[in-house]
């Protein structure tokens, strides 16, 4: 479990019983607590140095949200819901809430989570089809779980009152607890996939690529619906190589019913000046993921592979997946 080693928070959080349990826990721990005005804007976080950030992720930021819009999806939800909590722990060095946040994607926990479900659901009941909410888009909410048990409750509680699904990814394997829970279908939980050589070498503090599909499995054991997300795609030099192994891998260990109704998104990854900054200074012994020969700007700062590099993966993608797993929707390539 994650221990932080200080606590910022929002005094109005102590409003509500989450908030509260959370101080009190942390106050036992003999945490810091550090009281702020707003978690959008801490000064004394802004003002540290690149090389300061994988302590930064040591901090915890305790908050309420107070925007929530439904902003429509077309990809594997209708639309992208703003909920429980935004930033990680992880460092993944391509992580795309750097872009939004720069050096302060450190990990929120939103406390007002009553009226933050409350409001889907009763968007849910009004509307005349069944939507898909992503409630996730923003933080990983298989980590949070284990800070806040804010899934565990969201998820019975849409199962009940909720019409139509939430949907989220996840880089963790902590799933456990929601396990045995009354879950309706109503749920879907994609497990994000790379290499086990990307994921040590990128996706720093995230699960193990044996352990993300030992989850996938209990999560097909305990029936809920599951997506599988590739992603980001990372061009490194023996990138093909990496990624057959990876489907091969995930094909002899799931079970072939499973198989027949996973849907795979995949997404080449996007990378910035930002990402390359602060990577520089806060992991210098790290791989440079900015390939001058392979990408190209995509306006603010922002790089992604040529389009040429990338209709030739997804070529190459379509051809691994037809031969490990004929039998699985793609939802889309990107």
């Amino acid at each position: 479990m994650f221990i932080p080693d200080a606590i910022y928070y929002e005094p109005n959080v102590q409003e509500y019983e989450l908030g509260k349990k959370l101080l009190r826990q942390y106050k036992e721990q003999h945490i810091p607590l550090i009281a702020i005005e707003n978690h959008n804007n801490i000064p004394e976080m802004r003002a540290q140095q690149n090389e300061a950030f994988p302590k930064m992720k040591q901090h915890l930021i305790i908050g309420t949200r107070k925007t929530q819009k439904f902003e429509p999806n077309h990809k594997t939800s209708d639309f992208l819901v703003p909920y429980t909590s935004s930033g990680c722990i992880a460092m993944c060095l391509y992580c795309y809430l750097v872009c939004n946040y720069n050096k302060c994607a450190y990990l929120r926990l939103f406390v007002n989570r009553e009226q933050l479900l409350d409001k889907i659901i009763q968007y849910s009941l009004k509307s005349e089809k069944e939507f898909v909410y992503e409630i996730g888009s923003n933080s990983d909410l298989i980590l949070e779980n284990t800070i806040t048990g804010n899934l565990t409750w969201t998820i019975e509680k849409f199962a009940k009152e909720g019409k139509g699904k939430l949907t989220l990814p996840t880089k963790f394997s902590f799933v456990e607890p929601i396990l045995t829970l009354q879950h309706q279908g109503k749920t879907i939980i994609r497990m994000s996939l790379n290499p086990e050589e990307i994921i040590r070498k990128v996706e720093f503090g995230t699960a193990k690529l044996k352990d993300r599909i030992h989850a996938i499995k209990q999560l097909y054991e305990a029936g809920y619906p599951i997506g599988i997300l590739i992603a980001p795609i990372v061009m490194v030099e023996n990138w093909k190589d990496l990624y057959e192994e990876l489907l091969k891998e995930l094909s002899a260990e799931l079970d072939e019913e499973l198989k027949k109704g996973l849907s795979f998104e995949f997404i080449f990854m996007t990378y910035s000046f930002v990402h390359k900054m602060i990577n520089k200074d806060a992991f210098p012994a790290a791989i440079d993921l900015f390939n001058p020969n392979m990408m190209t700007g995509r306006g603010r700062g922002k790089y992604m592979y040529r389009k040429e590099i990338k209709r030739e993966g997804e070529i190459f993608i379509r051809g691994i997946m037809e031969k490990y797993f004929p039998q699985s929707e793609i939802a889309y390539i990107v």
